[in-house]
């Protein structure tokens, strides 16, 4: 199983979601081969709480993190790497971690994962051109020059890059390729959680924009403002990487046994000087990183399994990331009878028949507090839980 992950990905910014101008033929190539989600969304509308749910199968009103700050995983968290793990599976995460800092308890190598390379710092992992990357408990320097800078809303250390030789996406596509050759004739499970296309908004110098990118490729002469041609050349740049990794599996003869899954962390933002209106990042949905409304947390999923999955296909399954547990758990021949929020979604993804969700919930425990539902078509969205002021509910019906 390989679950890829990209950060602040919006619904709408995959051609084979609607993009027409952001060019992304690989991913739009894999959905065609696979199956295609409409209706999936993230565990949360940022990065920390939106990974722990994925990782323990729990929503956000029942999981450890519900914010960005820096709280880790604790011993007694069972994530989904762990029960791979005393299945038999050899379980890597490459990328960005977020649930535990160095010294804490919710390291990946506490956490179920043999391996791990990339950043623990989700503020950190904001800038692509870092000093080092972490294998395991150990910190790697690479030959990038930077500058470290307080984030003061995290209380985390991010850094700006003065002389960029090494971006970091680079190093995880390598990583990942070097796992999967290493492991072709196991059972493995790799957590490929790249860091693009999110912005480094720490301390960005006037002037420049805060998206980093090692080139802008087909869009270097585009008449855009230079954020606009950052962000659409760092999307092409992780959808030619994903194409890589399946043209490892098929190379390697191991795509017949191998899921892959893409997937984005919440939806689009406006950060670094990023404009989601103008890609029309959303798609159709209303809001963005950091609102629970639609577009916030709608994401996009497609699953690739050729022989199992049949091609062209799309599902209107109503699904979550803590899902990914209990269906990583039905594949792996694992009885979890531990507490779960989530429903396997392969017989979705395999035609079956498919156990839906009586409702879908999540809390953001920052700007005031906020919490949504959705069942079935009807969606509710309550700001201000933490104010004196009492915040009307509000009522969506999603057919219209």
């Amino acid at each position: 199983m390989i679950y890829i992950l990209a950060d602040d990905l919006g619904y709408g910014d995959l051609g084979c979601y609607g993009q027409q101008i952001i060019h992304t033929p690989r991913i739009d190539r894999m959905a065609r081969e696979g199956i295609r989600f409409t209706n999936h969304y993230s565990g949360s509308t940022v990065c920390a709480p939106s990974r722990c749910t994925l990782m323990t199968g729990l929503n956000t009103g029942h999981a450890r993190v519900r914010g960005n700050a820096n709280v880790p995983l604790r011993p007694e968290d069972i994530t989904v790497a762990e029960l791979l793990k005393e299945a038999g599976y050899a379980t890597a995460l490459v990328g960005k971690w977020g649930l535990g800092e160095a010294g804490s308890t919710g390291t990946p190598n506490k956490q179920g994962f043999d391996y791990f390379y990339g950043y623990l710092n989700q503020i950190r992992a904001h800038n692509s051109y870092p000093d080092y990357l972490w294998r395991n408990d150990q910190q790697i320097p690479l030959d990038n020059e930077i500058e470290i800078i307080q984030h003061s809303y995290a209380k985390g250390v991010g850094s700006v890059a003065r002389e960029k030789k090494t971006h970091s996406h680079d190093l995880f596509t390598s990583e990942a390729l070097n796992f999967i050759e290493s492991n072709q004739d196991s059972s493995f499970f790799l957590y490929l959680a790249y860091t693009i296309p999110h912005a480094n908004n720490e301390g960005i110098p006037m002037g420049e924009i805060g998206m980093e990118v090692p080139a802008l490729g087909m869009y270097k002469d585009k008449d855009w403002p230079e954020a606009q041609k950052a962000h659409a050349a760092m999307i092409t740049y992780l959808d030619k990487d994903v194409g890589i990794i399946l043209d490892k599996l098929q190379s390697l003869g191991i795509d017949e046994r191998t899921l892959v899954i893409f997937t984005s962390d919440n939806g689009p933002h406006a950060e670094g000087g990023a404009d989601p209106e103008f890609f029309d990042s959303n798609g159709p949905l209303k809001g963005m990183k950091r609102d629970l409304f639609e577009g916030g947390i709608r994401i996009p999923m497609i699953a690739w399994w050729p022989g199992k999955i049949d091609p062209e296909t799309e599902s209107d399954h109503i699904s979550a990331f803590w899902d990914f547990l209990p269906t990583a758990c039905e594949i792996a021949g694992v009885e979890y009878t531990g507490n779960t929020d989530g429903i396997s979604f392969l017989p979705a993804m395999l035609g079956a028949d498919q156990k839906t969700h009586d409702h879908l919930y999540w809390e953001f425990m920052e700007l005031g507090g906020c919490q949504a539902v959705r069942q079935g078509n009807w969606k509710a969205v309550k700001y201000g839980m933490t104010g004196s002021i009492d915040v009307p509910m509000q009522l969506f019906d999603l057919n219209n």
